[in-house]
């Protein structure tokens, strides 16, 4: 049996992504199962929050700081390989969900927690541009 360089080449995408996908696994193995958390007021989103955002700017995974104001103003920024980008904007709670309005696109957050009580947001955003992103953040200390 011959080993074709064309059939190994087609093959790479699928072992990459499989790679991934077991390694982000593991990642929610380590959280634990998340539940949602109501939040009936901004107050209590505020502080530092650190995570990743994913598909900002075309880079697959980005760096982020947040810093949420206790009336829901929030400042960001994400660290890129070319400098600092920043950004800020509003959250908001309409019909019990998180809202957020940024300066670049507007999108929904939601509060989740593991059985030990760890917090973190999940954030799905449309920017003005049409392109999406996707965000993980935890409290920072």
């Amino acid at each position: 049996m011959t080993f074709s360089c064309a059939r190994w080449r087609s093959t790479v995408p699928y072992v990459n992504a499989v790679v991934v996908l077991a390694a982000s696994l593991v990642g929610c193995v380590s959280f634990g199962p998340l539940s949602p958390i109501a939040v009936s007021d901004v107050k209590s989103l505020a502080g530092s929050w650190k995570g990743v955002v994913y598909g900002y700017g075309g880079a697959s995974r980005t760096d982020v700081d947040m810093t949420i104001r206790e009336d829901g103003s929030y400042l960001v920024a994400a660290r890129q390989g070319i400098g600092t980008s920043h950004g800020e904007g509003k959250i908001l709670i309409s019909e019990g969900r998180l809202i957020i309005e940024g300066q670049r696109g507007e999108g929904v957050a939601t509060l989740m927690s593991n059985p030990a009580g760890q917090r973190v947001m999940l954030i799905e955003m449309t920017l003005f541009d049409n392109s999406h992103l996707s965000a993980r953040l935890w409290p920072s200390p």
